[in-house]
Formats: structure tokens, C-alpha cells, sequence
């Protein structure tokens, strides 16, 4: 079967790295669904994709995206029927800028009329953030917890779901007018580290404390400036490497990017009783569906008891492509970026 899609062409500037082309699908699978999509979301990890700079993305050319909201038009045979028409938002295993997409039945959940843009903010960046605040190693009443890239579609659903479980929350952000949304969010704390030493900062505002965990999607020199803040029992949790994009010395930059993070050995790691956790959801997803289907069942059941809200940074059209994914890269965007079919 046929379908359009937007497809990574070519690694570069979003100006010129996608096309809309018919791509081929496989058969459906016994435990497989076929979604009709309305909308799908941006995560940082295309941005990654598309600079080259994500080894998991397929080769060229390929359809990247992770999630999609639209209305079940066909089941495998191993599949409940009942699903057929129901209005899901779903994982995809790549594949997700397709209109029409094929993904497992556990990576499905109905959501009836909920608006697209929101539903898509719980699901891999809400996944991520609950996996990492409630299910991997869960924050406690009054750690104190800092989040990079607050502001951001992670960033801002782990405030609160950290503020859900008492914790003292610093949000770094990037820019003054992230600042409200973070404090609307619950952050008890908020540093711009364009505007000020995110570490001289951090030291004040803590005192006497130390960090109990750290959410950090950045990488590079700020793990290490990171891990000197945690206490024992600190846990840093490594989901992303955003520094990394934007280098303009290829293989050189780099390698200075994991120079930056220094050398962490596991021993020292046991003798100050500190955690290093790497966070991939596409290898959760891999090893553990079910984990994801969990994740993304408590984090949409919060959301329909008015215990998490979700920002929308933005809604584009599928000829806007180019410039949704510019403005995610840009780091100016807050909340969930999503891109409609119709």
C-alpha cells in the first residue's frame, strides 16, 4: 500500500532537507495497526535525525517521527476489531510524518476529541518524563531537582509532575520569556543561563543542599558541572545531547563534545553513591512495550484528571514543515510543536 510522506532526503538545514513523496508500506502485521493521521508532533530527536547526528534514524531517505494523533482504518489479524474507527494517539517506531501509519496495538490509546496538539504532548515527551520522574526512579517529597530546557515539551510536563511529588524545583531555561511559563508550571526556582552562570547560580540557590536529581537533555560540559551538585542519591538522568547540534567543525566538534563530558568511572560513581542513567525510549520501546504503554496510559489518565497540562508551542501546516522544525532547533519554542494533514 502507498501513502504520502514528508521524507528526510538529505542531512542539513531543514530548507532543503525534506520532500513530500508517495512511500511504500509493508504488510500489516498480525499485531499491527493502521492509522489514517490528522496531525503528528516534532521531538528534538528529529532535529538530531536530520543534522546527522542520531545514529537509530534509518538511511536515507527515510520518514522520521514518533507520534501521531488520527483514526484507526485497519487491524492485524491478532488485533481487537473494536479499535477500527476509534480516534487514537499513537507511538510510531519512525514513520510517524506519514498519513497513513502502521504501529503496535499497545503503542495505541483512544482519545476520543481530545485536540491533537495536546494529545501529542503526552505522548514521547510526556512518556519520557514520567518514565524517568515516576517509573525508572521515582523523585520524592522535597528533593531538590533540577530540569534543563524547562521550557521545553519534557522540561515543562517534569516540573509539575516533580511538583506532583513535593519536590524543590530549579527550571534553566534560555531565554526571559520562558520565565513565566516555568513559574506558572510550579517551578520553584527559575535560571536563565544565557543571562547568568547556571552553576555560580545553582551553588546560591541551593545553599546548603545538594541535588537529588538532575533531568538533563543537553550533554556535553553539563554533565560535569552537573554532577558536582549531586548529593548521594543523586541520580542524573541523560536523555538527550542537544549541545552537540549547531557545531560547525564536523568531526572536531564532536569529539570536544564528549571531551566536554568528562571521564566518569563507575567506581566513583559507587563510592559517592551517585547515578549516571542513560535515557533512550525508542530501546525501552524495543525491549519494553509494555513499559511504554504503562507510561503512556498513567500520564494521559493524569492529564484527564486535571493533575498535568501541556503547553502548545505551536501548530504548523504540512507545507510549514521546514519552519516547525526550524523553530524546534532554534530553541526559542516552549511546549509541544505539532504539524496537521488537514
Amino acid at each position: 500500500m502507498e501513502t504520502e510522506a514528508i521524507v528526510l532526503c538529505r542531512i542539513g538545514p531543514s530548507s532543503k532537507a525534506f520532500e513530500k513523496r508517495i512511500v511504500q508500506l509493508p504488510d500489516l502485521l498480525s499485531d499491527e495497526v493502521r492509522i489514517e493521521s490528522e496531525a503528528f508532533g516534532l521531538n528534538y530527536a528529529d532535529v538530531m535525525a536530520r543534522n546527522g547526528l542520531y545514529k537509530e534514524a534509518p538511511p536515507l531517505p527515510c520518514v522520521l517521527g514518533y507520534e501521531l494523533v488520527g483514526i484507526v482504518k485497519e487491524v492485524g489479524i491478532n488485533c481487537p476489531k473494536e479499535w477500527i474507527g476509534k480516534r487514537v494517539l499513537a507511538f510510531s517506531r519512525f514513520g510517524g510524518y506519514a498519513k497513513l501509519v502502521q504501529t503496535k496495538v499497545n503503542a495505541i490509546v483512544e482519545i476520543d476529541d481530545l485536540p491533537a496538539e495536546i494529545a501529542m504532548s503526552l505522548s514521547t515527551q510526556g512518556v519520557t518524563a514520567y518514565y524517568m520522574s515516576d517509573f525508572i526512579s521515582p523523585i520524592r517529597k522535597n528533593e531538590h531537582v533540577l530540569i534543563h530546557a524547562a521550557a521545553g515539551g519534557v522540561g515543562s510536563l517534569l516540573i509539575q509532575l516533580a511538583k506532583r511529588k513535593g519536590a524543590i524545583v530549579y527550571a534553566k531555561i534560555g531565554s526571559e520569556e520562558k520565565r513565566e511559563l516555568a513559574l506558572n508550571l510550579g517551578a520553584d526556582h527559575v535560571i536563565n543561563y544565557k543571562t547568568s552562570d547556571y552553576q555560580a547560580e545553582l551553588k546560591k540557590l541551593l545553599g546548603t543542599h545538594l541535588l537529588s536529581a538532575s533531568f538533563n537533555p543537553v550533554a556535553g560540559d553539563t554533565i560535569k558541572k552537573d554532577m558536582q551538585f549531586l548529593g548521594p542519591n543523586g541520580r542524573l538522568f541523560l536523555f538527550g545531547g542537544s549541545q552537540m547540534v549547531g557545531g560547525k567543525f564536523g568531526i572536531f566538534s564532536k569529539l570536544k563534545f564528549l571531551f566536554d563530558m568528562g571521564l566518569i568511572l563507575p567506581i566513583a560513581l559507587m563510592m559517592r553513591s551517585k547515578s549516571l542513567i542513560g535515557v533512550n525510549m525508542l530501546k525501552i520501546a524495543d525491549a519494553h512495550p509494555e513499559i511504554i504503554a504503562n507510561c503512556l496510559n498513567e500520564v494521559t489518565e493524569l492529564y484527564r484528571k486535571n493533575e498535568l497540562t501541556t503547553h502548545v508551542g505551536g501548530v504548523y501546516e504540512l507545507d510549514q514543515i521546514n519552519e516547525a522544525h526550524y523553530f524546534l532547533e532554534s530553541g526559542k519554542s516552549m511546549g509541544k510543536i505539532t504539524v496537521r494533514w488537514t
